[in-house]
């Protein structure tokens, strides 16, 4: 069986600057911005792929190998814990949190827990580090609209 990743998408934006200055002035695009940069990342990987967000869904972002989840009314750290609650096998799961609860939780469940900072420095070290920096801050909206087909 593959590996399954569940990633706290607002830890790890806190934790990537270039995206965490992009969330202060529009939540969305970050959003955005964090799918793709997470769908570049995984894209030749035999991985599920689960990013949480808090919060409602707005524009909806296309990604190949993410499913994107938001949590609604509920917290996206309880959203992440039912669905570890949920799966079959905990230790194929790697939880992608610098959240205390969310990461406890996960170690009493059996899952790998990778902390978000750790996480977005695997991410840049796969690939030449200033080049994907500035790819990040040059991708307005509607080129990331457009590369994923959204109107």
């Amino acid at each position: 069986m593959n590996k399954h990743y569940i990633i706290d998408g607002n830890n790890l934006i806190g934790k990537i600057k270039s995206i965490w200055e992009v969330q202060k002035k529009d939540k969305q695009a970050s959003r955005e911005k964090l799918a793709f940069l997470l769908d570049r990342y995984f894209i030749k990987k035999k991985t599920k792929v689960s990013l949480h967000f808090d919060g409602f869904a707005a524009d909806a972002i296309r990604t190949s190998k993410i499913k994107i989840k938001y949590s609604d009314n509920k917290t996206a750290d309880s959203k992440i814990k039912i669905e570890i609650d949920q799966s079959k096998n905990p230790k194929l799961i790697a939880v992608v949190s610098s959240d205390n609860s969310v990461k406890q939780y996960a170690k009493l469940n059996s899952c790998t827990v990778i902390n978000s900072e750790e996480f977005a420095e695997e991410i840049f070290r796969k690939e030449d580090n200033n080049i994907e920096e500035v790819k990040i801050k040059d991708i307005n909206n509607e080129e990331i609209k457009r590369l994923f087909g959204v109107d």
